[in-house]
């Protein structure tokens, strides 16, 4: 896939926090922010007229459906968003001959439940419940496309783009001031991501002309309880921490046992190319909580 050789690069989803810290990083200029409001990714009209009427480089499609338990009963809407709309997109894309980025996750993975090592790009995908599926569909949908990036990543936190907005390490400060005990499940293991790393990491990717499917997280891997207990003892919080079985939690999703990606794939492409590394969690974190602990 030729690297981009316009400036201007259209960031579907924009009000979320990977859209958010794209346009960050890109900046006014170059970074065309289309919000949900702005766009409805599942009506093909808007789509061509957004693409016809603007000069761009490229597509990252940072909108999705992404709760996860509601998605058992909103089926219908989970994949128009996740998949029939990013169907739109990649024939869009290719009327306009555009690269399409299309943001995917560890959940296409999970239904190996003996599994202990990392999955590569070429591993078979196994996705449990209507989100994983979806999210699966949407890669293949994205594979239609001439020009297309699809990036697998893994529990995104970083800076709130809006106060509305959650992931686990803001929910774990959140809760760690009022409670002295959390139950945190114990049996899932994967490595989730800061996301200004992972967008940085996806940049490089289009920019430099890579093509097909990449995993894009942090290096190594901790299960959820582990993960708490660490945002604790760095934030300075003595929080007691009991760990819970996914079956004790009561989700009405599955969720992965064993979600953990494999970077290899990235990291050759990245010394090759002269790109990003990508860091171990906990020093990821660390630099997230430290960002965070000053003063504004």
């Amino acid at each position: 896939m030729p690297a981009p050789s316009k400036t201007q690069i259209a960031i579907l989803g924009s009000e979320g926090q990977l859209g958010s810290a794209l346009g960050r990083i890109l900046g006014e200029r170059r970074a065309l922010m289309l919000s949900r409001a702005q766009l409805d990714i599942t009506n093909a009209n808007q789509v061509q007229q957004i693409l016809s009427s603007h000069d761009l480089a490229a597509v990252i499609n940072c909108a999705a459906y992404t709760k996860v338990d509601l998605a058992e009963q909103e089926q219908a809407l989970c994949q128009a968003i996740n998949a029939d709309a990013v169907a739109l997109l990649a024939e869009a894309c290719n009327r306009h001959d555009l690269p399409l980025v299309q943001v995917s996750s560890d959940y296409v993975f999970g239904a190996d439940t003996t599994r202990t090592t990392p999955y590569s790009e070429e591993d078979p995908t196994g996705p449990q419940g209507v989100y994983a599926q979806s999210k699966l569909d949407g890669e293949r949908a994205a594979a239609t496309s001439k020009r297309h990036l699809i990036i697998r990543t893994c529990g995104l936190y970083g800076p709130r783009s809006r106060p509305t907005q959650a992931n686990f390490v803001d929910t774990m400060l959140r809760l760690g001031k009022d409670r002295d005990r959390l139950r945190i499940v114990a049996d899932q293991r994967c490595t989730p991501s800061y996301f200004e790393d992972v967008a940085v990491a996806l940049l490089f990717l289009l920019e430099a002309g890579a093509n097909g499917v990449f995993h894009v997280v942090n290096t190594g891997s901790v299960t959820w309880d582990q993960f708490a207990a660490e945002i604790f003892r760095l934030a300075g919080m003595s929080v007691t921490i009991e760990p819970i079985s996914t079956a004790e939690y009561g989700a009405a999703a599955a969720r992965p046992a064993y979600s953990v990606l494999d970077t290899t794939k990235y990291q050759r492409f990245a010394s090759l190319h002269g790109g990003p590394e990508l860091r171990p969690w906990g020093d990821a974190l660390a630099d997230y909580l430290s960002r965070i602990a000053k003063p504004a």
